[in-house]
């Protein structure tokens, strides 16, 4: 007789796996993935593709446009921030609601099925594209700055500042995970979207109609305490203001979104 009907050393082809023999997929493979499908699906590319091409543009326009003296490294770094920061945290809302709502999510997380890491893979994606995408700015705004000393006679200065660095970055990566946030915590890209860009509109309407939301507003809304960041004009209290919003326009929804993520149920259809 065999060694499975005499009990012997051969085991059950259906005996379950310790947790010691299951592979768990690296989490910087996980990324790569979480990265390419920002490149994979068509309105990421177009998304990417977008940001660069308005970059570009803001550097040639503020190349033609600005007067001689105001033609600096710096001057042409802080006109890329707004577009950018305007489409970056589409961007990371693209990278969680493209899951539900193209029913990829199924499979995403029943080939990793622990979704707290898929969360981290995707803010490690988010951010790591949210870099790039600001040394792109950085590449651009030092051509910029090039051209403009050669065709238009201007400043040419390329003093800039590790502080200055810190603070485009910032401003920007901030951006990008708040976006992640909102996407994860309504999981509709169209829901998402305009929440992201209702809520200052709200804020405006609110600190115009009520005094003392002005007050507050120094430290609560975002938009205002990351001013400082976009013009390179960090304090100690600046930065207690920028960590106020922080905590609760991206923490905050980060939190509950990574909590919701977890629990939705998961369809095929």
């Amino acid at each position: 007789m065999s060694d499975n009907v005499t009990g012997g050393a051969v085991a059950s082809p259906m005996r379950k796996l310790s947790v010691a023999e299951t592979q768990v997929v690296p989490l910087v493979r996980l990324t790569r993935v979480e990265l390419r499908k920002l490149v994979d699906t068509r309105a990421g590319r177009w998304l990417l593709i977008a940001i660069g091409v308005i970059t570009a543009a803001v550097v040639v326009i503020f190349l033609f446009a600005a007067p001689a003296e105001e033609l600096t490294y710096a001057q042409f770094l802080n006109a890329t921030i707004i577009p950018q920061a305007v489409l970056l945290p589409i961007l990371g809302i693209l990278t969680v609601t493209s899951e539900w709502g193209q029913r990829t999510g199924l499979v995403t997380f029943t080939l990793e099925p622990h979704r707290g890491r898929i969360v981290m893979a995707k803010l490690l994606a988010v951010l790591v594209m949210g870099i790039a995408v600001v040394c792109v700015a950085f590449v651009l705004a030092a051509v910029g700055n090039a051209l403009g000393a050669a065709l238009q006679d201007g400043n040419g200065s390329w003093e800039f500042g590790v502080s200055g660095v810190i603070d485009t970055f910032a401003f920007q990566l901030i951006s990008v995970v708040q976006g992640l946030a909102l996407g994860m915590l309504i999981m509709n890209t169209a829901g998402a979207i305009v929440t992201y860009f209702a809520i200052p509109f709200a804020w405006g309407f609110l600190t115009a109609t009520v005094s003392w939301f002005a007050t507050i507003g120094a430290w609560v809304d975002l938009n205002t305490t990351t001013i400082p960041l976009s013009t390179h004009e960090m304090t100690g209290e600046s930065w207690a203001k920028l960590g106020v919003s922080v905590f609760i326009w991206v923490l905050v929804p980060l939190v509950l979104g990574w909590m919701r993520l977890l629990r939705r149920e998961l369809k095929s259809a």
